[in-house]
Formats: structure tokens, sequence, C-alpha cells
């Protein structure tokens, strides 16, 4: 099924050839008038120009400006202006339809840059291949990534694996391109474009849908317990999978062997609607998914579909440190812990580090944590997955579960005047110094016994943790001493008359 062609080399080379013409006329309407619809760079890059006039204010629309081409300016009051057009070198030729619009007509521009070549490639040639060089290769849909806005897939024709990254539709990147062509994993498709290189990772970019040949298998739909799901409980139990084959050659079924342990073929009926019945194990740890592969032939080529099958499973409690060295998966993790500051480059606010006794993590943009009210000093505790980005560990696909404990910022005149209260912490700032009153006790290297003092007055402090949830006499980690400044989360007490403070570690600064 022919579905896309980049415009023709030879018309092409007719616009390229007009655009350098001598006596090429200007392009008029009544309210816009340009001295070409044109415009030709040189393909080792460069810059170009056209005068325009107008009777209203004007407008290029910047959705059509591609990466690779700049312009400026793209807007200017009526009267003449000058538009310039520049792009670096590239390996192949490109084009660009621009529209210039203004009292209510649109003016096309035509961009060229060089004659468009496209060179028919395996995946393996496109990744040897150098970067801005226009490729199109033939390969099968292995995994789509992202469908709703740009059309990210991976097509995989034997010889490797390319990364398509953006998809057009009707000639332009458009959201839901993959959708509205019906792109599916196990279709064959044909592609091209521009090849670049992002991180390590080789991408034909925007490219054109030139052929789709739909995949002779497909999975149309997955039943748990009678009701349409791919999601089987915590207490195991079977998935029935519907398929549609065209090929007189059966189906064929893989399971990765990482999901083995858990997941297994109950039975598989050859019918008029196939089925696979598949079984899992009852989940003792967290949640886990597999992605299963079902694959036909007609005798020459392959064809595969696939589908995920996720297990719910126990939500694991575990400290920072615990979290920090488990593996990035989809299992779930709650931990208790102080908010001990926000994530400044997350413009979402919805970033911050959570800490512990045993250490730190980010817990990036978590679900509820705006709504919640939660603040720098708070005991909370938080549910999500252990993620990373760039190897540095996160907790990712959160949500917050609860504020345990909600502090407040106060002096320490206001916390000496508080009223005994085991369940009440405060955020209280201050300088070590030496306790002198009675029933005192000094102690910087191991328990954390002195006064706290800011400018309202002191109290006593009496313990430390050096983190939530840790055990005593481990202050002298911290390798505080008299002068430092400290920050902690207390509840007051007393004994004997003697007000008492007894705290958690939140920050210090050394002097």
């Amino acid at each position: 099924m022919k579905l896309k062609y980049i415009i023709p080399s030879i018309l092409a080379a007719i616009c390229l050839f007009a655009s350098c013409s001598d006596d090429n006329d200007p392009t008029y309407l009544d309210e816009i008038r340009v001295s070409s619809s044109y415009v030709s760079l040189d393909v080792s890059g460069g810059s170009n120009s056209i005068t325009v006039k107008t009777t209203d204010s004007w407008t290029i629309n910047t959705d059509d400006i591609p990466d690779w081409l700049t312009v400026s300016p793209t807007s200017g009051s009526a009267g003449e202006s000058t538009i310039q057009f520049s792009a670096s070198s590239t390996l192949d030729g490109r084009t660009a339809e621009l529209h210039l619009t203004s009292a209510g007509r649109t003016q096309n521009i035509n961009i060229i840059q060089g004659l468009s070549t496209v060179s028919d490639a395996t995946c393996a040639e496109v990744i040897a291949g150098p970067d801005s060089k226009t490729y199109r290769v033939t390969g099968v849909v292995t995994r789509i990534v992202e469908t709703a806005t740009y059309g990210n897939f991976y097509i995989n024709d034997g010889t490797g694996d390319v990364y398509i990254y953006g998809t057009k539709y009707d000639g332009k990147t458009k959201q839901g391109a993959l959708i509205k062509l019906g792109v599916e994993v196990g279709d064959e498709i044909t592609v091209e474009g521009p090849k670049t290189t992002y991180n390590g990772t080789v991408e034909l970019v925007d490219v054109d849908v030139v052929n789709l040949n739909k995949s002779l298998i497909k999975v149309d739909s997955t039943y748990v317990k009678g009701v349409a799901s791919n999601e089987l409980p915590l207490e195991g139990g079977d998935l029935v999978a519907y398929l549609t084959c065209k090929s007189e050659y059966g189906v064929s079924v893989e399971i990765p062997e990482d999901a083995k342990s858990w997941l297994s073929i109950n039975a598989i009926n050859s019918g008029k609607v196939p089925t696979v019945t598949f079984h899992a194990l009852a989940n003792t740890g967290g949640d886990r998914s597999t992605t299963v592969t079902f694959k036909t032939t007609d005798g020459k080529k392959n064809y595969s579909s696939e589908v995920t099958i996720v297990q719910k499973g126990a939500i694991v409690k575990a400290t920072v440190q615990e979290f920090l060295d488990a593996a990035v998966s989809t299992t779930v993790y709650r931990i208790q812990g102080v908010i001990t500051g926000l994530y400044s480059s997350d413009n979402q606010g919805k970033s911050f580090y959570i800490a512990d006794y045993t250490g730190k993590t980010l817990v990036y943009r978590m679900n509820g944590f705006i709504e919640s009210g939660a603040k720098v000093g708070d005991v909370v505790t938080v549910v999500g997955q252990r993620g990373a980005y760039k190897d540095s560990p996160q907790m990712t696909n959160g949500t917050f579960e609860s504020i345990d404990y909600q502090v407040s910022t106060i002096s320490i005149a206001d916390f000496r005047n508080l009223p005994d209260d085991k369940e009440a912490y405060y955020l209280i700032s201050g300088t070590i110094e030496e306790a002198t009153e009675a029933n005192t006790k000094n102690d910087v290297t191991q328990y954390g016994n002195f006064n706290l003092t800011d400018d309202s007055g002191s109290v006593y402090v009496y313990g430390v943790l050096k983190g939530w949830g840790g055990p005593k006499g481990q202050f002298g980690d911290l390798d505080l001493t008299w002068g430092d400044k400290l920050t902690i989360i207390a509840y007051k007490t007393s004994y004997k008359g003697l007000v008492e403070g007894v705290g958690v570690y939140l920050s210090s600064e050394k002097q």
C-alpha cells in the first residue's frame, strides 16, 4: 500500500533552476508581494534573502520551519521587509515550504537546498553511514515508543535496529501520525528521512512512510477473569490473548527468559479465533511485567505482534539505601523520610529530595506532591519505582502517600514555650554550644547532647539522630563540633525542669 512520496528530484531541480534564473519574475498578490517565492541555498551552507511588501503586518508560521533552517525575521509590519534564510551544509538536498500570512492572504515560500537524493539502505548501512544523509530503509516495527505527538518507534531488518524519531502524515509531522497510518508492532514498513545521531542513538528523523505491509498476526485483546485487561492480580491467575492470524503456518509464542520463572503458557488454541492462555504464579515481590511476542510466517517473511502482561505486586517497604541499591525496575517501593530540599531543575515543582538515616534520593515529578502542601522539613511517605537518569538514581512514577509529621519552623524561644509533645516536630536552627545547666551532659562525638543557640535563646538538645528512623549514638558520624551551625527537626520534652529538644539531623554548616 503506497502511502507517501517526497518531492521528486526532478521537480526540485526545476525549482532550483527557476529560483536562480536572472529573469525570475516577482510573485504578486494584492496584499503581499514577494521578490521570489523560491529561495535556493547552497548545499555547502549559507544564506539567501527575499524582500516582501505587504499592506498590513505579516507573519511566517514558525511551525513550518524545520530544525535545519533559520529564518529572520518571522514577522513584520506593513511596508517593505527583508527576510533572510540560512542553513548549514548538508550531504543531500532538502526542501521546506513556508507560509507567510498578511491581511487574510497566504503566500507560499519554497526553500530548496541542493537536490534531494535518497539512498536505499539496510539498518546496518544506516547505522554506519554519515549523519545528514537521507536514507530509505525497510524493516519490521519492533517497538512503538510514542504515538500521540511525534510518532517514535524502532525498526529492524535483521541487520540492526534504527530508531525513528518523528513520523510525517500528509507530508508533515502531525500528532497521531502512527495512529492515522495504522502502524503497529509487527508491521513491515518502508520509511525515508535524514539520519542523525543523538546521545549515541542512531535516528531517522521526521520520516515519510513510503510503504506499509500489515503484519499477518495481531493481538486483538487480552482478558483476565472475563474482563478486558492485561493486568494479572497479586495472587496470580490466567490471561487469555485473542489473536488474528492470516497465516496457514500457525502461531509461535516467545516469553522472555527473565519472565519464565513466573509466567508460562497454559494452552494454545489454533481455531478460527486463535487464543493463547498464559498462567502467572502468585507475586510475592513488587510490580512486574514482560512483553510476550507472537510470531508467524508466510513462508518467506516473518511477522510478529506483541502484548505487555503486567502483574501487580506487593509494595516493598525500604530504606533509602535499600532503594538506591535496587535495580531499575517496575517494583514499587515505600519510603519514609524527611524532605531535605526541592529539585530546582524541575520547572513543574513536583520534584524533591527525601532522606532517612541511610541516605538521600531524588523523587522526580511525584503525583500529588504539590496538592499535599508538603514542604522542606516535613516527614513524609512516598511510593514509586526505582528509576535512573544518566545512571543517577531517582524515584519515578511515584505517588505522594502522606505527610506523617508536618513540621513548622520556629525560633528557639518559641520552641521552649511549647507544651511537651513527642508527636509534634518543629524545625529549629542554631549554633552548637556547650550546655551549662543542671542535668545536662555535653557530647558531640556519639549521641549529640549540647545547647543549640539562636538569636532568641538556647535549648538543650538531648540526642540527635543522624537521619530519620536511625538508631541512637551515630551523631559523631556527622563530624560536627562546637561552633558549627545545625538545623534539626525536634520534639519538645522536659526532664526535672530542664527544657529539652530531641531531634533528627536535617542540615549543617561547618564553621
